[in-house]
């Protein structure tokens, strides 16, 4: 999370803290987990204690999906994430784990310049019903945010959802690229 030893003011991890808190009531999750980390320094902690957090919550929770930042993303936090939550899906240690996705990330994704990492979707899923809700939850992120042409903006993730959307004869569309599906 957001600290003060990482040169984040008082006045950001508040505003952080009560974005979260929006965005879990904007959904009604049931639970939320946040483990802690230092935010954009998680280069900063060894990997084995972040693969043990997130099997803890694995664990818990018992997921039989999984959504994981793509391994082409230009942020490094979404690279380590990656790495950690595949970590946590082998099946024998993890055999309620059906099916693991890789999501884009707009602003993060798009900018991976490693053709080798390229994002190449596979799986689509309609949105179509959702657009609005979609760029509500965003927008309570609000210092996440920006004008167009910033890619997160209001006309840049419409946009990409209606390219994904017309690249799977939706209307509108979230992509996902399938690791593993059992």
């Amino acid at each position: 999370g957001l600290s003060e030893e990482f040169g984040w003011s008082q006045q950001k991890i508040a505003e952080r803290a009560s974005e979260i808190n929006e965005v879990t009531s904007f959904f009604n999750f049931d639970n939320v987990f946040q483990l802690g980390f230092p935010t954009t320094k998680l280069d900063t902690v060894p990997i084995g204690d972040i693969v043990q957090k997130i099997s803890d919550v694995v664990n818990l929770f018992r997921p039989d999906e999984l959504f994981i930042p793509h391994l082409g993303d230009i942020h490094t936090d979404h690279k380590i994430v990656h790495d950690a939550v595949l970590s946590c899906t082998k099946w024998f240690r993890y055999p309620f784990i059906k099916r693991v996705l890789a999501y884009e990330t707009i602003s993060e994704t798009d900018f991976g310049l490693d053709v080798s990492h390229s994002f190449t979707p596979n799986v689509f899923v309609d949105i179509s019903d959702f657009m609005e809700l979609k760029v509500k939850a965003m927008e309570i992120y609000s210092s996440e945010m920006g004008l167009f042409p910033f890619p997160r903006s209001r006309i840049s993730i419409e946009s990409l959802a209606r390219f994904r959307g017309s690249s799977s004869g939706l209307m509108a569309a979230e992509a996902f690229q399938l690791l593993r599906e059992r």
